[in-house]
């Protein structure tokens, strides 16, 4: 039904490959170094090998359709390919696709002057550095984002920006030179027309990191997530990105295929879950059987499977539709796997947790981690709420007028 293109399936079994050979057992060593006494915020020497793999190999900024810098791939031909990177927690960053960087590389790619791109851009293409993105404050209702009130004020040759951002993710990342920063430039413009983006160095003088954040106890190492100050942070005014106003259409345009993104690889950790959830339910012994072989197991695993295959088929026809309407025709899609992935996901890997037990509540296993990301993205790019809103909205407008 959605058929790859003869190159991405080319490049679908060279990552399925390298999965298995390079990054399945990095992710131990990876785990492990994080885990050592005093270099919880230390980069793992792994992760920079594998990196630097991934592009020997040609498997490197996969998720740009740019074919000068990227793979040059559809949204339909990449989707599976997230997929199989959400499989892992640190795949993502081995093949530079992880976020918060692929959305900050989408944006100066479509929007950045030539100043960003060479300052900005070309790094993170490269892999030489990360980036944050802050948009959500803790002071608002950021679900509607126009109730964002960090200011950006322009002062002769730069900008002033000043405001609190919260769970602006790599922020904690040793390697993060920058932060994409979402602010209102004209308070009495139309809603949708105060806010901008500017580039903010993130030793920029007035730039204070106020404290890291975990996630249900998960601090998310060595990348992480802050709450962040701007206190007068000065910056250029060739940190402008794409014009005074412009803050929504950029957002809209980078958080379309963002969420493909997060779709996909949340389907791909439920694959891994209920891969789990199998394997253990096969060979645990309960009441002088296999798990397997009880009721209410059964009725788990069969409806994990049904979620996810109709979960998959929907976020392929959204990546689909983003190909052929673009961001603004795929807008109900889009609302639609927001709804319904995040969902699915923690439904499954609930699922695996219970048929674990204990071993599914530690850090025995992945799936305490694996629910509590899946359980943020029933927040994070706008909640659930925003969604149904949205799609609800959608549904009754269509053939009026």
């Amino acid at each position: 039904m959605y058929e790859l293109s003869a190159r991405a399936r080319e490049i679908r079994e060279r990552l399925l490959g390298f999965m298995h050979e390079v990054v399945e057992p990095g992710e131990r060593d990876y785990l492990a170094a994080i885990a050592q006494p005093g270099q919880r915020w230390e980069i793992p020497p792994v992760m920079e090998e594998m990196k630097r793999k991934a592009r020997s190999a040609g498997l490197w900024n996969l998720f740009l359709p740019d074919s000068r810098n990227g793979a040059g791939l559809s949204n339909l031909d990449y989707a599976p390919m997230a997929e199989i990177m959400g499989r892992s927690l640190i795949a993502p960053e081995v093949f530079n696709c992880s976020a918060p960087d692929t959305g900050n590389m989408e944006v100066l790619h479509l929007y950045g002057n030539e100043f960003q791109k060479r300052q900005w851009l070309e790094p993170l293409l490269a892999g030489d550095i990360r980036s944050g993105y802050a948009m959500t404050e803790p002071d608002v209702a950021s679900s509607d984002a126009t109730n964002i009130r960090c200011r950006i004020l322009r002062d002769g040759d730069h900008y002033r920006i000043s405001g609190r951002k919260w769970w602006t993710s790599g922020a904690m990342d040793p390697r993060c030179k920058f932060f994409i920063v979402m602010g209102q430039t004209d308070p009495e413009a139309k809603p949708h027309a105060r806010q901008s983006m500017v580039i903010v160095p993130r030793d920029a003088p007035g730039v204070r990191i106020l404290r890291p954040l975990q996630l249900f106890g998960f601090d998310d190492a060595p990348n992480g997530h802050a709450e962040v100050a701007f206190e007068d942070a000065r910056v250029p005014l060739g940190n402008l990105i794409y014009g005074e106003g412009k803050g929504f259409e950029i957002a809209q345009s980078r958080l379309g295929p963002g969420r493909v993104h997060h779709c996909m690889r949340l389907i791909g950790l439920a694959e891994r879950a209920i891969e789990a959830m199998v394997a253990r339910a096969k060979s645990r012994i309960v009441f002088g059987q296999p798990i397997a072989r009880h009721g209410m197991a059964q009725e788990a695993i069969a409806l994990s499977r049904c979620e996810i295959e109709q979960a998959r088929l929907l976020t392929l026809s959204t990546a689909q539709a983003l190909d052929k309407q673009g961001t603004r025709g795929a807008r109900d899609r889009v609302s639609m796997i927001k709804i319904v992935v995040p969902r699915m996901a923690c439904q499954v890997i609930d699922r695996a947790i219970q048929i674990h037990g204990g071993a599914g509540l530690c850090e025995d296993s992945f799936l305490s981690h694996a629910y509590a990301g899946a359980r943020s993205l029933r927040i994070a790019d706008g909640p659930d709420e925003v969604h149904i809103m949205t799609l609800a909205k959608m549904e009754c407008s269509r053939g009026e007028g």
